[in-house]
């Protein structure tokens, strides 16, 4: 695999196996496969004029109890990452992984000097002073959810700059971070929607801050970053209030399911504890590019994390989707043994 190579290249196994994208069991994204209910008629949106985000702001910064001046909006959660890193004036990068890889891809690109933690040996390895953090929370691929508190009394002991991704908290009833925004002006939090409202084609990614570090990142940025069509789908989306609750559950269930076949699969050797909507396994007696070649007369995707650090080619993540597709891939993976 690339480098920097992500899930969900849904077109072009689709274009391999010769069948439609809709016959394609993608379970090698991450996005929630329960969508919001949206009422709204893109056909009578006026993009004659430029759009205005006050509503937007203000649907977000509700969403996640926060000031709408401790954030700012971007055309996705990769383009806040590559925002930020150009913006610190900072050297150094520490990233605890295997984590989201547009952060390695970012540190390489702004030539910070780059150390990687590996979370599953020893997350307690010092760190450099006033150098940035980055800690993914739901982590990827794994899906665990940390409580950072000591973690983050030690990060500002340091004076780091921190940086924490809850890209994919919604899907748990872990506590955010917020709560430090007040409390120490060097921190930085990811929210990325696209995740949970499954709604990776609306780029919108939000940054979390105090106001003045908010007000120093608008300074650069352009006047206008974001469609009609992103602002008024997210609003709509917003709207729906009880979509939360529902697919929270509905995933929680699903990945239980999920669960259930990976431990009794005898091609599995372990998997790891997730409190997001993807799992991440172990294989045994079998690589990733191998059970990919297995599982494609079945038209199922499932992702190689070969090119994450720390991992090797007997890793894949596994995305949690509709029961039906769990069914169908308990039946492939019985008839692949």
């Amino acid at each position: 695999m690339k480098t920097f190579e992500h899930g969900g290249q849904i077109d072009s196994f689709a274009k391999e196996l010769g069948c439609e994208i809709k016959d394609i069991i993608d379970l090698s994204s991450n996005i929630n496969f329960i969508k919001p209910e949206v009422n709204i008629d893109f056909n009578s949106l006026d993009i004659s004029a430029y759009p205005i985000y006050d509503k937007l702001y203000e649907k977000i910064a509700n969403n996640y109890k926060i000031d709408v001046s401790e954030m700012e909006l971007f055309n996705g959660g990769s383009s806040a990452i590559f925002t930020l890193f150009k913006h610190l004036d900072l050297t150094h990068c520490t990233i605890y992984s295997p984590a989201y890889l547009e952060y390695k891809k970012a540190a390489v690109n702004f030539a910070y000097e780059l150390r990687t933690i590996n979370r599953f040996e020893n997350m307690l390895l010092p760190v450099k002073e006033g150098s940035l953090v980055v800690f993914v929370n739901p982590s990827t691929p794994d899906g665990t959810y940390y409580d950072i508190d000591t973690l983050m009394n030690y990060w500002i002991q340091r004076h780091c700059t921190i940086l924490i991704d809850e890209s994919f908290l919604d899907f748990c009833d872990g506590k955010s971070a917020t709560k430090y925004i007040k409390e120490y002006d060097k921190l930085y939090i990811l929210k990325s929607m696209t995740k949970f409202y499954s709604s990776a084609g609306i780029r919108v990614g939000t940054l979390v801050s105090n106001e003045k570090n908010i007000e120093s990142i608008k300074r650069f940025e352009p006047m206008w970053k974001l469609s009609q069509f992103d602002s008024n789908y997210l609003q709509s989306a917003l709207e729906d209030y009880s979509f939360k609750r529902i697919s929270k559950a509905i995933n929680v269930k699903n990945r239980i399911e999920l669960e259930k076949i990976l431990q009794n699969c005898e091609l599995i050797e372990s998997i790891y504890q997730s409190s997001a909507n993807y799992i991440l396994a172990k294989l045994k007696n079998i690589t990733a590019k191998h059970l990919q070649e297995k599982l494609k007369p079945y038209r199922i995707m499932i992702r190689d994390c070969s090119n994450f650090d720390f991992l090797d080619e007997n890793y894949v993540r596994i995305a949690v989707k509709a029961s039906s597709a769990n069914i169908i891939l308990k039946k492939a993976l019985e008839e692949i043994c």
